[in-house]
């Protein structure tokens, strides 16, 4: 049989996958929900998501990727042939171009690359996800200028500045959207001795959380009174949920500025001229490139569909691979694996 491109943003929080031609065809969580007695894949994905919370006993859900890289090998192989089974059909062995932070080690880069190649993949490419995102949000990283992007994804924040295909300098910080949501659930459960799901705290993430306290905006949440044990219901604004951020943000804000400090003059120079770009989940979170703008002093642009962007991205670079006047660009941008 024939195969197809897929690019794959192996995500901590969202897998997404995009099949040459055809564009993002795949957005899920990436979730599984397992039997504990049988070690048994009950769900996957958006299915497994609903089941968070909701589950008896021996029904666990579970993420098997920690921060960017695999944490449960196993289900994660499974996880990537249910993927590209739905993307690219039974009997088909694809081309799979897979994105993974830039502070991934060889051992965890190895693990990648064989659970795609477990799951069905013909040939396997890694690229890391700034280099990816830069693509996916239309930076001409093959020009000897400097670009600069921070994706702010569910496990990791990956910054870099790019230039002839490559990155120059980078940091990858294990701090994205998934500890905003552990964060809120601590907060909350300190101050107001409510206890609250996963799902709860990622409605109040979107919903109300913003990078600056901002009273009027408010929402009520549901859970349990940890002193009572009955079922309670609170209203919270984001002025309320700021503190429980306010560590994440300076961290990313921190590493941001580190990696601009280590910067060439040169490509600092471009950097000032063209502004950084955002992409990730975490990008939409309320004042988010306000607060980066404000503690560097470099212009900040959101990217269009930020979610989206490193899958994208993936896409264009596997076209890439078989055009040869524009393949050089890539070359360090990815790993083949046979």
């Amino acid at each position: 049989m024939f195969g197809k491109d897929i690019g794959i943003d192996l995500g901590t929080a969202n897998i997404l996958v995009h099949v040459r031609g055809k564009g993002v065809v795949i957005h899920e969580p990436a979730v599984v929900a397992v039997d504990v007695n049988t070690q048994k894949i009950c769900a996957i994905g958006e299915e497994a998501r609903e089941m968070i919370g909701r589950t008896p006993g021996n029904i666990q859900a579970i993420r098997p990727l920690k921060e960017g890289v695999i944490a449960d090998f196993t289900i994660t192989e499974e996880i990537l042939k249910y993927f590209i089974r739905k993307a690219a059909g039974r009997g088909f062995r694809p081309r799979v171009m897979v994105c993974v932070p830039s502070g991934i080690t060889t051992v965890e880069k190895r693990a990648v690359i064989e659970a795609a190649n477990l799951a069905g993949a013909k040939e396997v490419y890694l690229v890391t996800e700034p280099i990816a995102a830069a693509v996916g949000c239309g930076l001409d990283i093959a020009a000897p200028s400097g670009s600069m992007v921070v994706d702010i994804g569910g496990g990791t924040t990956d910054i870099a500045v790019i230039s002839l295909g490559s990155e120059v300098t980078s940091q990858s910080v294990r701090v994205g959207g998934i500890h905003m949501e552990e964060a809120i659930s601590r907060h909350i459960k300190k101050v107001y001795n409510l206890a609250i799901g996963e799902r709860t705290a990622e409605d109040i993430k979107i919903s109300i959380a913003s990078a600056y306290p901002t009273p009027d905006r408010k929402m009520s949440i549901r859970g349990r009174d940890l002193v009572t044990g009955l079922p309670a219901t609170v209203e919270i604004s984001s002025v309320d949920i700021y503190p429980a951020l306010e560590e994440l943000l300076v961290t990313i804000v921190d590493a941001i500025r580190g990696v601009l400090e280590i910067t060439p003059p040169e490509l600092a120079a471009d950097i000032v001229n063209k502004g950084m770009a955002l992409t990730g989940g975490g990008a939409l979170l309320d004042g988010m490139a306000r607060l980066v703008q404000e503690k560097t002093g470099v212009p900040v642009t959101l990217a269009d569909d930020p979610l989206s962007c490193v899958v994208r991205g993936t896409g264009e670079i596997l076209d890439s691979l078989d055009r040869t006047a524009n393949r050089s660009q890539f070359i360090a941008s990815y790993t083949r694996a046979r």
